[in-house]
């Protein structure tokens, strides 16, 4: 997008001059407060909305000069509410496309088929009606239909904002699953700068009049917002969010105050020497039961135990998962498991502040290391990196 405008009849500007560079086989995010041009900007990428200035490229290639059926058919679209149709089927909802496009309709069928299992649809939804269908089940028929003539753009507008919190975050995951496996160029709008962060390769924020404020990768984004403006419109959050991006990999997970329900009274003493004030408590399998002072073990029945919280997978989840999980128990110790469900140590509060402490030392390190890197003034190389000179 360079120097694309949109001016109404009546002189509002929806989008200024904005210039803008989406990257191939990634998610780009358009994010900012209502009135800001995100929709404005997403609709001129498939002419649904005609820019007033400016030009916009897809591989090189101006949209203005492409038939305009042409170009909406070479691009999926998602939309609130999924926009399905409500007489057709299911299965026909997702091969509106691909039929459109002369495709016979048995391959159509079995494409529909294919999609529906993908975007984690059952089979035998297949010859419903949208209405038979919850919110989440629709958003991911409209996914499906946005992926049917497999298109290299996918444009999605806020396609997740209609429904419950925990559909919506299940409606990512398949997004984020769905992206790993196929690898689209996906240009997504959201007012949600917490589902932006999540999503996003890069994040554009766009302020009121179609504005762009900064562009950057989720990380930077939160690290060094460029202005007010966004700092402000990443809110107080901003830190914790930051953590989403610290691995809790290494962090030093203790094993002393983990003992199984069918312990003995000398194994649960010399748990108890750990110092720790609680000792969590393990079914037969190693999964967490609850936590329990030592002197109330042996013997302490499952209602007795304190609760424990929500565990989190070790090297897996990050450092923000991790403090939470800490935060939310009542022994302020987080529990931390295997992919299987398996306790393999507890944690601190405490120590995990360390680990945050020791993420942002490194994070300063290797910014101050980058920028010594730039002052040396050798060559990049085609990633963009400071390139090594040889002879």
């Amino acid at each position: 997008m360079d120097s694309v405008t949109k001016r109404y009849p009546d002189g509002t500007v929806a989008v200024d001059r904005l210039s803008l560079e989406i990257p191939d086989r990634s998610i780009t995010v358009l994010v900012g407060p209502s009135g800001c041009g995100k929709t404005t900007t997403l609709r001129m990428i498939n002419r649904m909305v005609e820019p007033s200035e400016g030009t916009i490229l897809v591989d090189g290639v101006d949209i203005q000069k492409q038939p305009v059926n042409t170009l909406r058919r070479s691009m999926g679209y998602v939309i609130q509410n999924a926009g399905l149709f409500q007489h057709r089927t299911i299965a026909d909802n997702i091969a509106t496309v691909p039929r459109l496009l002369g495709w016979s309709k048995q391959k159509a069928r079995a494409r529909a088929e294919e999609l529906m299992e993908r975007v984690g649809l059952d089979a035998s939804l297949a010859k419903r009606y949208p209405y038979q269908l919850s919110g989440g089940q629709q958003q991911r028929v409209g996914v499906a239909r946005a992926l049917a003539a497999d298109p290299p753009v996918l444009l999605m507008d806020e396609p997740f904002s209609a429904v419950d919190p925990v559909v919506r975050k299940g409606l990512q995951e398949e997004l984020l699953r769905i992206q790993g496996e196929l690898g689209k160029t996906i240009i997504f709008v959201t007012h949600d700068i917490d589902e932006a962060i999540r999503l996003g390769t890069k994040v554009a924020v766009m302020r009121t009049g179609g504005h762009l404020a900064q562009f950057a990768e989720p990380a930077e984004l939160l690290s060094d917002p460029a202005d007010a403006f966004v700092e402000d419109f990443l809110g107080e959050g901003r830190g914790i969010r930051r953590l989403s991006f610290f691995p809790s990999e290494g962090l030093d997970l203790l094993t002393d105050p983990v003992v199984a329900v069918d312990a003995t009274a000398e194994q649960i003493a010399a748990r108890g020497a750990s110092g720790a004030p609680y000792l969590l408590v393990t079914d037969g399998d190693g999964k967490p039961l609850g936590w329990s002072e030592p002197g109330s073990l042996p013997g302490a029945a499952p209602e007795e135990l304190l609760a424990y919280g929500r565990p989190f997978v070790a090297g897996q989840d990050s450092l923000r998962v991790a403090l939470d999980c800490a935060v939310l128990s009542p022994t302020g110790w987080a529990v931390a498991v295997d992919g299987t469900g398996k306790v393999v140590g507890v944690v601190s509060q405490e120590t995990i502040g360390e680990a945050i402490r020791g993420a942002h030392a490194a994070g300063r390190t290797a910014e101050a290391t980058g920028r010594q890197d730039d002052s040396t003034g050798r060559p990049e190389d085609s990633t963009g990196r400071k390139a090594d000179v040889a002879g």
